[in-house]
């Protein structure tokens, strides 16, 4: 496998180019493309999607949209870290080349979750869990939709995923100037978001290797991320910079779960304490410099805790807490930086197959502050209950959906379809007529199914609940 290079990784290409520049613009590409998205709808709405706990009217709990501005920051610190201690043994990484990654992580950032449901990730399961329970009652002018839709075409539905539905929103859906190119974002920009750069088809959770965990592009967009891989030399590779990313991401969440848990007084002090002191987590540990992360974690947050009470602040115990989960940040920058330096070689080889958390010292902290988020948040009864109700929503919403874009325009056709498709996005809608143009039915059926998916994907909570209230008949 060759040896990728930065020259054609960080690669300015669009999917329209722009041919024309204004006088004295200095901005790089990936400047622009910064731009481009906070100016962005897309990126708008994520301010009314839910992280982890229900949105409610307290200025606290993180949205998508605080948690991406946090992944953004994280991302180019990592970045910024892990290529400034490569420079000196790396002539390649100039400071030029340096910059360019920054900007590109800032902006991979901002919209890595931005092709999520609403309702976290739970919304991504309810999409997957719906359509295993629905495809063989699914039909398309008189025909099953399961003879029609090809094999990848069924497994992009049944394996969906917000990552491969963020390539989708921001190369076809967000309509910028002309339709079809999205927000026409550059290439390098594109691939870091691709964490899985394999098919529906080509997931294999047993590989031992990270990019072929999910899926990372629709049939739909092959074509694009072909051209994509391509063009950087990423081709059958994990992008670089996604590892990098990805690690932002972990470090964001893993954190502010835990903060978020004790702002909600789901987890005191001396619980969270006690669960990182834990023989459970120690046991884990493989060599000493886990089991001294996992050490100096515990010690900090104890220090944490005796910094606040001296200095008489009120709620000491939550402070304390607050301060510890910035502290673990840096910590964990550094981890994740130090990993993509160490393993360098083998990731622009596309040899590295690991997160780099998992492949550093702080492996076994960085899955013990998941797993305490897991038991204190995402089993808390506020985050169960929105899921019951999440659940009935998301549901109600892709059976009215789906049947009316499948029926729409066919003898089929009800009364009240009509009334439903107006309620969709005009863009949305015209995106897939202009797929379905003089293709098979077997193509019309899956992106007539797109449509359906990319409606509910857009939707905000609020906006979510609204719909189902008018579909329910819960406001007449």
């Amino acid at each position: 496998m060759p040896q990728m290079t930065w020259d054609r990784l960080l690669s300015a290409k669009r999917s329209r180019q722009i041919v024309s520049q204004r006088a004295g613009d200095i901005r790089s590409e990936f400047a622009k493309d910064y731009h481009r998205i906070i100016s962005s709808a897309s990126f708008r709405r994520l301010q009314d999607k839910t992280q982890v706990f229900p949105l409610d009217r307290g200025d606290f709990v993180r949205t998508r949209l605080t948690h991406s501005l946090e992944v953004s920051s994280f991302a180019g610190s990592v970045c910024d870290t892990a290529l400034t201690g490569l420079m000196q043994d790396h002539p390649e990484i100039t400071p030029q080349v340096r910059q360019d990654c920054i900007e590109i992580l800032r902006c991979a950032g901002l919209v890595h979750d931005i092709g999520n449901p609403p309702f976290g990730h739970f919304g991504e399961f309810t999409i997957r869990q719906w359509f295993k329970e629905n495809f063989s009652k699914m039909s398309f002018k008189g025909q099953p939709v399961r003879e029609l839709l090809t094999e990848q075409m069924q497994a992009d539905l049944l394996n969906f995923e917000g990552n491969a539905q963020a390539l989708r929103v921001l190369s076809k859906l967000h309509i910028l100037i002309d339709a079809g190119n999205g927000m026409n974002l550059t290439y390098a920009l594109l691939n870091t978001i691709v964490k899985y750069p394999v098919s529906s088809l080509g997931i294999n959770k047993k590989s031992g290797n990270i990019k072929d965990k999910k899926m990372g592009y629709f049939t739909a967009e092959q074509p694009l991320f072909e051209d994509i891989a391509e063009s950087t030399g990423a081709v059958n590779c994990r992008y670089p910079l996604t590892f990098l990313l990805e690690s932002a991401d972990d470090i964001a969440y893993k954190t502010a779960d835990i903060e978020d848990a004790a702002m909600k007084k789901l987890i005191s002090y001396n619980e969270l304490i006690q669960e990182i002191a834990s023989p459970r987590y120690i046991e884990r540990c493989e060599n000493e410099q886990e089991r001294a992360a996992l050490e100096r974690a515990a010690e900090d947050l104890r220090h944490c805790l005796d910094s606040a009470q001296k200095r008489g602040l009120p709620l000491a115990e939550r402070k304390a807490v607050q301060r510890w989960t910035v502290n673990l940040q840096s910590s964990l920058i550094y981890a994740a930086s130090d990993s993509f330096a160490e393993n360098y070689d083998r990731i622009m080889a596309g040899e590295f197959g690991r997160e780099l958390l998992a492949a550093s010292p702080a492996r076994v902290l960085a899955d013990a502050l998941s797993d305490i988020a897991y038991r204190y948040a995402f089993q808390s009864p506020g985050v169960l209950k929105t899921e019951l109700a999440a659940n009935a929503m998301m549901n109600l919403l892709l059976e009215n959906i789906t049947g009316t874009v499948l029926r729409y325009g066919t003898e089929e056709q009800r009364v009240t379809d009509g009334n439903l498709m107006s309620l969709l996005s005009e863009n949305f809608r015209e995106i897939c007529r202009r797929s379905c143009e003089g293709q098979s039915d077997g193509e019309q059926a899956y992106h007539r199914l797109l449509l359906a998916t990319d409606c509910v994907c857009s939707m905000t909570d609020g906006y979510a609940r609204e719909l189902y209230r008018t579909i329910s008949g819960i406001d007449a």
